[in-house]
């Protein structure tokens, strides 16, 4: 049972730093999410463990990725990454769209050098093995 507590705590707090970078009152997100006043004040006290829909409209209200928020109450896994994912993710100065951002322009770079790769190999191959051997000599 102390798991569950934790999980919502954690979700909770994952909210009202979402919702204090935003700037948005517990009121207007509320509004935003046609979630009740009283009912996201507990989500953010850790008192209640909302549900996906409700994740989803509170991710709706603060314009972030409810993947987040998934990750945050265990529904999802922590997607994967290496280091630089993790740490992307990981840093509480940035916004969820920020880390989004960074997250693909990081993966474009990677998908952009893995494609490069053979070309990359083909150049690097001495076209006279020949000549290889005497400038070695």
């Amino acid at each position: 049972m102390e798991k569950v507590a934790d999980i919502a705590s954690d979700i909770g707090e994952y909210i009202r730093q979402q919702r204090s970078n935003a700037k948005i009152s517990l009121r207007q997100l509320s509004k935003l999410a046609g979630v009740s006043n009283p009912y996201l004040s507990q989500i953010e006290r850790g008192v209640r463990k909302p549900s996906a829909e409700i994740l989803q409209q509170i991710a709706k209200g603060l314009r972030i990725s409810a993947e987040a928020l998934y990750v945050q109450a265990g529904i999802l896994d922590l997607p994967t990454g290496g280091p630089v994912g993790d740490a992307i993710r990981a840093d509480t100065e940035l916004t969820e769209r920020q880390k989004q951002v960074l997250l693909d322009v990081y993966e474009s770079f990677r998908r952009e050098n893995a494609a490069a790769k053979p070309t990359q190999a083909a150049d690097a191959k001495p076209e006279d093995p020949a000549a290889e051997s005497k400038e070695t000599a």
